[in-house]
């Protein structure tokens, strides 16, 4: 008997195994899914038609402690989070082996239904999954890896947008799709935590959004380019608002320090429902492939994103007319570093005037949309 991870049996899959999902008799369910917010944002559409599917459920995310906000934003789709303590060899956080028997005690406890596997390819995730103690399991497996279940397994859709790949699950398991548009729902807490953090901020639609940071290193793109499209658009008569975390303090400085321009300096002073509330606002944000760019993308404010590493076939945003990538196809990408070793030239090929060219397109195109 072939084996995968140690102690599963690999399960061979064929179509003629599938068996559907009752969805009326699901009270439980919990979703895996403990990763970052761009992660997080691209699975809604899922949640969304999950939710549709099995309005009586109780839906319990398994992610990281920081998407408790995500919960509460998104309780329309979910009910509770769960945090996920971590596991050996998942790169999203330090596993906290201390905390993991109350975790699975507190799983286990809940006697879900299903268990949707929404965290990858399932090579690490499946046989993480398998400890919540679900009557029935669901999601991805790799081909030649363990498959928890072949009833309720598709293969993972390799060559998918990252929307979409959870979207087939989704259709897999039968459920009727409402649609692929991202969402950020805006509160009226949102609008007043932006209005205190900076009373004096300018009219909606004269601003655009510089956000020079990502959490990667290799994803980032030079801050004094940055400051070359802000100058320019500046130029033009936009006012210019620079974003970014306070751990991104040192890449926002430098973005300020290299511009020309007068620019309002917004690091470290939103929250997360406010900077969603700031770019809803804003006439165009440019930034690095990072949370930002998908949150845009949920508002439907048009963007450019430099994309320096990442995949853009999986994370590019779906509305290519409202979203410009400006990428440079070098050998080594996608890439799988946190740190380029190889001197970057997937960010240095990209001249400002490039992405100034196409933030220009983009304003060109709005402003003849507001004329019409």
């Amino acid at each position: 008997m072939m084996r995968g991870q140690p102690g599963f049996a690999i399960v061979p899959r064929t179509d003629s195994a599938r068996r559907p999902v009752d969805w009326s008799a699901c009270g439980r369910i919990a979703v895996f899914r403990a990763l970052q917010l761009g992660d997080m944002l691209c699975a809604v559409p899922a949640l969304r038609a999950l939710r549709t599917a099995a309005p009586q459920a109780h839906i319990t995310l398994i992610g990281l402690p920081w998407a408790d906000s995500f919960v509460r934003r998104f309780a329309r789709y979910v009910d509770e989070l769960l945090p996920y303590p971590g596991f050996p060899g998942m790169p999203e956080r330090q596993p906290d082996l201390a905390a993991m028997p109350a975790f699975l005690a507190a799983a286990q406890e809940r006697n879900f239904d299903l268990a949707i596997q929404l965290h990858g390819s399932g090579v690490l995730s499946n046989p993480a999954m398998m400890m919540l103690g679900a009557k029935r399991h669901a999601g991805f497996y790799q081909p030649g890896q363990f498959c928890p279940d072949p009833h309720s397994f598709m293969p993972w859709p390799e060559q998918e947008h990252e929307i979409w790949r959870y979207l087939r699950l989704m259709e897999f398991l039968g459920v009727p799709l409402q649609g692929d548009a991202m969402e950020f729902p805006l509160s009226d807490e949102d609008h007043r935590d932006l209005q205190a953090s900076q009373p004096d901020l300018p009219a909606p639609g004269s601003y655009v959004c510089i956000h020079p940071g990502a959490r990667l290193s290799s994803r980032r793109w030079m801050p004094q380019r940055f400051a070359e499209v802000a100058d320019a658009l500046a130029a033009d008569g936009m006012r210019i608002v620079v974003t970014g975390s306070e751990d991104e303090r040192a890449i926002t400085q430098a973005v300020l320090h290299s511009m020309r321009s007068p620019a309002l300096d917004l690091t470290g002073k939103t929250s997360l429902g406010a900077l969603a509330a700031l770019v809803a606002q804003a006439r165009l944000v440019v930034c690095n492939d990072t949370g930002i760019s998908h949150i845009a993308a949920a508002v439907a404010t048009p963007s450019v994103i430099v994309s320096c590493g990442s995949d853009t076939r999986r994370w590019a945003p779906l509305d290519r007319q409202r979203h410009r990538v400006i990428s440079s196809m070098v050998s080594c990408r996608p890439c799988m570093h946190t740190a380029c070793p190889v001197g970057h030239d997937c960010a240095h090929n990209i001249a400002a005037p490039m992405v100034t060219a196409a933030a220009r397109n983009i304003l060109s195109n709005n402003n003849q949309g507001l004329r019409s």
